[in-house]
C-alpha cells in the first residue's frame, strides 16, 4: 500500500470514530523514519484506546499490519508504527505539553502540516 493511501486510511478510521484535531505531517524531507505522522487527540482513555483499535482493524483490513502499537495500556498517548505511518493518539495535556507539531515543523526544512 502506498504511504499516501495508508495516511488515508488512518485518517478515515480517526474521523469515523470522531479523532479531535486531526493533523497529518508530512516528513519525508525530515527523516527516513517514515513519510507521515498523524497526529490526533482523543478526549479520554477509553476514546484514545478506541480511535487505535479503530487504526489498528482500518489498517490490517487494508493489508497493512501495524509493525507496533506503544503505550495503548495508558490510553494518555499510544503510537501506531505502520512503517510509512507514524500515529500518535493523545489526551489534550499530553497533546499540548509535547506539541509534536511544532517540533517536527520546527525543524529546518519544515515538515508540511495538513489539516
Amino acid at each position: 500500500m502506498s504511504p499516501e493511501k495508508l495516511k488515508d486510511t488512518v485518517v478515515e478510521a480517526l474521523e469515523d470514530l470522531k479523532g479531535v484535531d486531526i493533523q497529518i505531517l508530512s516528513v519525508t524531507k525530515l527523516t527516513q523514519m517514515a513519510d507521515f505522522m498523524v497526529v490526533a487527540t482523543g478526549t479520554s482513555n477509553r476514546h484514545v484506546k478506541s480511535l487505535i483499535d479503530s487504526v489498528v482493524v482500518s489498517c490490517k483490513e487494508a493489508g497493512q499490519v501495524p509493525k507496533g502499537v506503544e503505550g495503548k495500556e495508558s490510553g494518555e498517548w499510544v503510537l501506531v508504527d505502520l512503517g510509512d505511518v507514524l500515529v500518535h493518539v493523545m489526551q489534550d495535556e499530553p497533546r499540548k505539553f509535547y506539541d509534536l507539531e511544532r517540533l517536527w515543523t520546527a525543524i529546518p526544512g519544515d515538515a508540511e502540516t495538513q489539516a
